[in-house]
């Protein structure tokens, strides 16, 4: 099966972008070249790359990659981190104001 990654790129202005691909190589410099000119981070360069996994599935990166784009930046900061075990606290709601 052909190898694709779910990559975390940091950008300049301290936000996160979340992304697939099956050239994880190719695709970071594609966004550090502003390849895409319409691409999100295109203005918030330079960029770093701060995680990646790689999946055997594509379908599978693409659910994880819809799942992470939905988290707080607290928690993308928390797997960025390797602070696995504050995931589950961070998705946990407030709802008491």
């Amino acid at each position: 099966m052909k190898q694709s990654y779910l990559y975390i790129l940091k950008c300049s202005d301290g936000t996160f972008y979340t992304g697939v691909t099956s050239q994880l190589t190719q695709r970071i410099f594609q966004h550090n070249t502003a390849y895409f000119p319409n691409c999100y981070t295109v203005t918030r360069r330079p960029l770093q790359l701060v995680f990646y996994a790689e999946f055997t599935d594509i379908n599978l990166a693409i659910q994880k990659e819809k799942q992470i784009k939905k988290w707080s930046k607290a928690k993308k900061d928390a797997l960025v981190h390797g602070h696995y075990d504050d995931l589950v606290n961070l998705a946990k709601k407030d709802f008491i104001r």
